[in-house]
């Protein structure tokens, strides 16, 4: 079992109500033999809904397989996983591509932004590819929550690198999803930006009511985060309930 602290390192209860998704068992391993790589070791999770969730730790220690395979991105070898209550084993290819798209939000470290088109047409591109409109008082609410209003015109060369980050967050939370990944989402950023698009991202969890999920190697990150996973050599070490710096430090080198 992996333990859940109070900022003063005591055991602390998990916020109430289900959670926003869950994993039991997981288990991923690449390669075979000697060459075999256990990116997973049995990992239990439950994933608070309605708050920010940081998942850390080094290069190699799982936090990105995690990841993929809580957003179904990846199949794990072993264990199951749920989103939203879905079992995602349950879902054929189809049902599993449809699901992502109706019911998780996701933000890569690359921004993934069409350069031909507008800050606004790019965040409803995937309500475009799906058929969809817009909500227009959701799309007022979630441009309004990340600072865009002024920039929906514009197209990513004509946008800071925080600022395309932000118009990639948009596009994740327009179509009112579950929950929202978001994979090192600063690593292409300077610090002020960092600290501009972490600032936003816990504005969508206080004013949204969103669910989001962070994979970070970086302390200061996870630090704008509500709940820190922190994952090492492919389980889950400890789940730590709004941090303070030393608590989440002193877990990251091992004291607790």
């Amino acid at each position: 079992m992996t333990s859940t602290l109070s900022p003063s390192g005591t055991p602390t209860s998990p916020p109430p109500g289900p959670p926003a998704a869950t994993a039991r068992g997981l288990t991923r391993t690449y390669g075979r033999g000697d060459a075999a790589v256990h990116a997973l070791r049995g990992v239990d999770l439950d994933l608070p809904r309605g708050r920010f969730t940081a998942i850390m730790g080094p290069s190699g220690s799982g936090k990105s397989t995690l990841m993929h395979c809580l957003a179904g991105l990846d199949v794990p070898d072993a264990g199951t996983v749920a989103v939203a209550g879905v079992a995602l084993e349950s879902l054929d290819d189809t049902a599993l591509t449809l699901f992502r798209r109706e019911h998780v939000g996701f933000v890569f470290q690359s921004f993934n932004l069409l350069p031909m088109l507008t800050a606004q047409q790019n965040i409803v591109l995937p309500l475009d590819l799906a058929g969809r409109r817009p909500d227009p008082a959701r799309l007022a609410e979630v441009v309004d929550t990340l600072g865009l209003r002024d920039r929906l015109g514009h197209r990513p060369s004509e946008l800071s690198g925080g600022q395309q980050q932000r118009v990639a967050i948009a596009r994740a939370l327009v179509a009112r999803p579950a929950i929202v990944f978001a994979d090192e989402p600063t690593g292409n950023l300077d610090s002020e930006s960092s600290a501009e698009v972490l600032g936003f991202l816990r504005r969508s969890v206080r004013e949204l009511g969103q669910t989001v999920v962070m994979v970070t190697h970086e302390v200061d990150a996870a630090a704008h985060a509500d709940d820190v996973v922190v994952i090492a050599d492919g389980a889950v070490r400890a789940h730590l309930v709004d941090p303070g710096a030393d608590v989440l430090l002193a877990t990251l080198r091992g004291d607790r």
